[in-house]
């Protein structure tokens, strides 16, 4: 299990991504490599800021620290517990008819937080098909949708946790390095 990181250093970014490129996030984890693009065009400040987080390197060692059965995987907490960030927030609401389907991956928030508020957290939804929706209000800042690697996804959302169905995965999946590409 890697050593839990600092906690809410860092500012905002203020950079804009090109819409009209392809941005390509890919995480290396020990259980197998994925891939998602970013959804600039939707999602230009969402997708910028973890673009930056990315450049940094803030989410290498970083781990996925909650898997919900059936439901999604959650990571990029620097801490591990759930409750860390970069520093700073982002808002940026989805459309009200969003609906979060297998391979999504959208930005975590606390209930106090608006819609569409983000730092560094995020899940990538593990529901049963491209079609189901996870049941999600729309209130969660879309990032992207996986592109390549989903049966790393459904491995990851397919381990024990603890407390059962909802928790740590166990062994700790951990993203050994995560960078981006664009074209």
């Amino acid at each position: 299990m890697p050593a839990p990181k600092p906690s809410g250093h860092l500012s905002a970014p203020h950079l804009r991504l090109d819409p009209h490129r392809t941005y390509t996030v890919t995480m290396v984890t020990n259980c197998g490599t994925f891939a998602f693009t970013l959804d600039v065009a939707q999602s230009p400040k969402t997708s910028a800021s973890f673009y930056s987080l990315v450049k940094r390197g803030f989410f290498d060692g970083l781990t996925f620290h909650r898997v919900a059965a059936g439901f999604v995987i959650q990571g990029g907490d620097p801490t591990g517990t759930g409750a860390g960030g970069p520093g700073y927030t982002v808002v940026e609401a989805p459309p009200n008819n969003t609906q979060y389907v297998l391979g999504d991956v959208a930005m975590a928030k606390t209930e106090t937080q608006p819609p569409g508020a983000s730092g560094s957290q995020f899940f990538i939804v593990t529901a049963a098909n491209a079609t189901e929706s996870a049941g999600l209000t729309p209130d969660y800042a879309l990032l992207g949708k996986v592109v390549s690697g989903i049966n790393v996804v459904e491995k990851i959302g397919s381990l024990p946790t603890n407390p059962p169905q909802d928790g740590s995965p166990k062994p700790a999946v951990v993203m050994s390095k995560v960078t981006v590409s664009s074209r």
